[in-house]
């Protein structure tokens, strides 16, 4: 299979630079796969749009400010980082900018509101990562500090810094559990009366945790999609949302994943549990591309991807390549808002 296949044109205005003003005002494309068509509608129509008893699964992992800009020592040269996941210890897994410079050894300086954080390399890696050690001068705590002077790590293709207004939108309202590089966007959608409407139709809900690494940018460099890996991702789903997701599949009620990562946690859950999900604490590294077979997800709501990006791939599983992609163009030819701040596409 080549990744040309997952193509399409998108116009660069229709990248969304910022949230909409308002949760659920974003709008939404409902692909219907039986019927081979899809309607235009709003986030805010989702309660109607979805059945009582279905049960929608979320991934309540939480954004933390992972991006840090500082200086090197003792040039004072600008160093961009980005943490992507924790090692063990004081040991981070970053990706560092400029890359070429920083080799094993060299120290830089981090600092803001009267807090100093201090990062050693330690190794080097390939496309600019790197194992680093993290510690504050003044001995205090290291998440403390990441917490206070880091930056929102915004994607690549919002063209601006960080302001005050992402450390609340770049999240979603039930993130609890801290650990994430980039947000579980198609969650970004949900507001507390969104949530309520949907309990009052009898739609259940339920929660599970995969941590988003960088991985999740990662381009497909290889020309055949059966040759690209994804980067491992941790995943945890509790005994009451095992629980859940079992009854629901027991007694014929649709599994409605909100998100890619969502739907690659019970995906691989499910395959390790031969079918049925089992309380699981592990790494993922499932890779789902059209042919991939689904035990779990009935539906999906999900945000508009990159071109020749395994999450379009992972979304043309689920609904057809070819369905998927005239939906894309016609979501372009309305004018739709695409990528993390963007309008959202439900799949049934």
């Amino acid at each position: 299979m080549n990744v040309s296949d997952f193509d399409y044109d998108l116009a660069p205005e229709l990248v969304a630079q910022f949230p909409a003003p308002d949760r659920a005002a974003a709008r939404l494309l409902s692909l219907d796969r039986a019927s081979r068509t899809w309607t235009h509608s709003t986030v805010a129509a989702l309660p109607r749009l979805l059945l009582p008893g279905d049960l929608v699964v979320l991934n309540d992992t939480r954004v933390f400010p992972s991006r840090l800009l500082g200086r090197r020592v003792p040039s004072g040269g600008a160093v961009e980082c980005l943490l992507t996941a924790r090692a063990a210890g004081d040991r981070w897994e970053a990706l560092v900018h400029p890359g070429q410079k920083l080799k094993p050894g060299a120290i830089v300086r981090f600092e803001g509101e009267a807090i100093a954080l201090f990062a050693e390399v330690l190794e080097r890696r390939f496309h600019g990562r790197r194992v680093i050690r993290l510690w504050r001068d003044d001995g205090g705590d290291v998440e403390e500090a990441i917490d206070r002077i880091g930056h929102v790590p915004l994607p690549p293709y919002i063209r601006r810094p960080d302001e005050a207004i992402d450390r609340e939108r770049y999240q979603t309202i039930y993130a609890r559990s801290r650990g994430s590089v980039a947000a579980p966007t198609a969650g970004l959608h949900f507001s507390g009366r969104l949530l309520d409407e949907m309990k009052e139709r009898g739609i259940e809900r339920t929660v599970i945790t995969l941590h988003i690494g960088y991985g999740t940018f990662k381009p497909v460099r290889s020309e055949r999609v059966e040759e690209h890996t994804v980067d491992p991702e941790w995943i945890e789903i509790g005994e009451g949302a095992a629980q859940a997701i079992n009854r629901a599949k027991h007694e014929g009620r649709r599994v409605v994943a909100v998100g890619t990562t969502t739907t690659r946690a019970l995906e691989s859950a499910a395959l390790a549990g031969s079918g049925a999900i089992q309380p699981i604490a592990r790494p993922t590294d499932l890779f789902i591309y059209p042919g991939f077979e689904f035990r779990v997800v009935d539906a999906l709501l999900t945000n508009f991807h990159l071109p020749r990006s395994s999450l379009l791939m992972l979304v043309c599983a689920l609904a057809g390549r070819e369905l998927l992609l005239a939906a894309y163009r016609d979501a372009v030819a309305h004018r739709y808002r695409f990528y993390s701040y963007g309008d959202a596409m439900l799949i049934v």
